[in-house]
């Protein structure tokens, strides 16, 4: 009952995921993302377990394609489980399996992954996967192109059922998200969630470039980080709700 994209930017090395669905607080468990580590997402009748356990043997230098056999090996509920991982280094691991709602199943694109059960039909991860490509080409900010490629995904047919929540999540040299944002209920969350991005770019994206990582304490002088909002900020876009 869901689909989603994971992509990489082989330039800079920026992990995303976006994924949308009718069901209830999809970000909540499905999609997951740590900087130079991997994306992945879990669906169908998804389990939670494969991001805990994934991404500690990815972190530990397994390669997508192995820990997804892996994790759906050890699975007894694999026939019923979809997952897709993305790794730092651009490998791809997916597995649908054969007791998922059709339409199901997955693609590889140019640095992306794509996967979805209970769809429309197989147009909704290709036109997902063409437009990533086209808006990677492009070089707009991740975010951007994750939306631009949900957008199409829904505009292919989406979820059979409908859409009711969405989320998107991108990470890069932390192993927490440089952005992290969901619609949990809503009649229209994907273009809900581009008003979500829309306002992170007001102040919160650039506050976010100023936190501490590993190795790094960050800036912590009010008056630099205070000067580069106003600089850099979109505050016409800061009215709550807007």
């Amino acid at each position: 009952m869901t689909w989603s994209i994971l992509a990489r930017d082989p330039e800079d090395g920026t992990l995303g995921v976006a994924v949308a669905t009718r069901f209830f607080a999809v970000g909540a468990l499905c999609p997951h993302v740590e900087g130079r580590v991997a994306a992945l997402s879990t669906q169908a009748l998804m389990n939670p377990m494969y991001a805990i356990e994934g991404l500690a043997m990815l972190r530990h230098g397994k390669v997508a394609p192995d820990v997804v056999a892996a994790l759906t090996g050890a699975d007894a509920g694999r026939a019923m489980r979809q997952l897709h991982i993305l790794d730092a280094e651009g490998r791809i691991g997916q597995h649908t399996g054969e007791g998922c709602v059709p339409w199901a199943g997955h693609t590889q694109g140019q640095d992306c992954s794509v996967a979805g059960n209970m769809l429309a039909g197989e147009a909704v991860i290709l036109a997902t996967a063409r437009a990533y490509e086209q808006a990677a080409a492009a070089r707009l900010p991740m975010a951007e192109r994750l939306l631009i490629a949900l957008e199409a995904g829904e505009s292919a047919g989406g979820d059979a059922r409908g859409r009711q929540s969405a989320a998107l999540k991108v990470a890069s040299r932390d192993p927490y998200a440089d952005l992290d944002i969901r619609v949990d209920d809503h009649a229209e969350p994907i273009p809900e969630l581009r008003r979500l991005y829309r306002r992170s770019r007001a102040r919160f994206a650039v506050y976010r470039r100023f936190l501490a990582g590993p190795g790094h304490p960050g800036t912590y002088d009010r008056a630099v980080i205070t000067a580069a909002v106003e600089a850099e900020g979109t505050p016409d876009d800061d009215t709550p709700g807007s």
